[in-house]
C-alpha cells in the first residue's frame, strides 16, 4: 500500500464541500495533510511506546471506512491529530494554512477529518501485518516500517510540489523523542 492508494479512497468532494473549496484545492490539502500525519506517526513508531500505541489505535480502527465525510467522528480525528502532533500540533496546522500552494485550506478542520480515514485505511489495508511486524522485535522497525513504506511508496504527493513539507516537517519532528 503506498500514500497514492490511501489518498485514493478518501472523499475528496466531500471535503472539498465541508471546508468551501474547489476538489482540487482539496486534494492538494489532503496530499499535504496525509504526508504530515504519516509522517507524525512513523516519528512516534520510532518508540516502543509509541509503536504499541499506534497499533493499538489502528485495532480500534479496523472495519468499515467512512465513505461521507459527516460519518466521520472529528473529536477522535482531533485527539489522533493531538497524539500525532503533540505539542507542535497548532504550529503544524498554522504553517499548513498559510502556505502558498494550499492558501485557504484551514488544517485545523482538515486534519481532525482527514486522521480517522487515514487510521481506517491503514488499519484495514495492513490488517494482521502490524502484529507481525511489531512482534519481529526489529528496533525502529514494526510498525515504523509499515508506515514508512506508505510513504515511501507514494508519488511525489507527499513531497509537497510548490510547499515545503519537508523543511515543516524537518523542524517541527526533527527534535521529537
Amino acid at each position: 500500500m503506498a500514500l497514492d492508494d490511501i489518498l485514493a479512497q478518501v472523499p475528496i468532494d466531500d471535503i472539498a464541500a465541508k471546508l468551501g473549496v474547489s476538489p482540487g484545492e482539496a486534494k492538494k490539502a489532503v496530499e499535504e495533510g496525509g504526508a504530515v500525519l504519516l509522517t507524525g506517526l512513523a516519528k512516534n513508531a520510532e518508540s516502543a511506546e509509541g509503536s504499541a500505541a499506534i497499533q493499538k489505535a489502528l485495532r480500534k480502527h479496523e472495519g468499515a471506512t467512512p465513505t461521507k465525510v459527516d460519518e466521520i467522528d472529528e473529536a477522535d480525528g482531533d485527539r489522533i491529530v493531538r497524539h500525532v502532533l503533540g505539542d507542535k500540533k497548532a504550529e503544524v496546522t498554522t504553517k499548513l494554512t498559510e502556505s502558498k500552494e494550499t492558501a485557504g485550506i484551514d488544517f485545523g478542520k482538515l486534519l481532525p477529518i482527514l486522521a480517522p480515514i487515514v487510521m481506517n485505511l491503514i488499519a484495514n489495508a495492513s490488517k494482521g501485518k502490524a502484529e507481525k511486524a511489531g512482534a519481529s522485535g526489529e528496533g525502529s522497525g514494526g510498525i515504523g516500517d509499515l508506515i514508512g513504506g506508505i510513504l515511501g511508496g507514494g508519488s511525489q504527493a507527499g513531497t509537497g510540489g510548490g510547499i515545503d513539507l519537508g523543511g515543516i516537517l524537518g523542524s517541527l519532528f526533527g527534535g521529537r523523542k
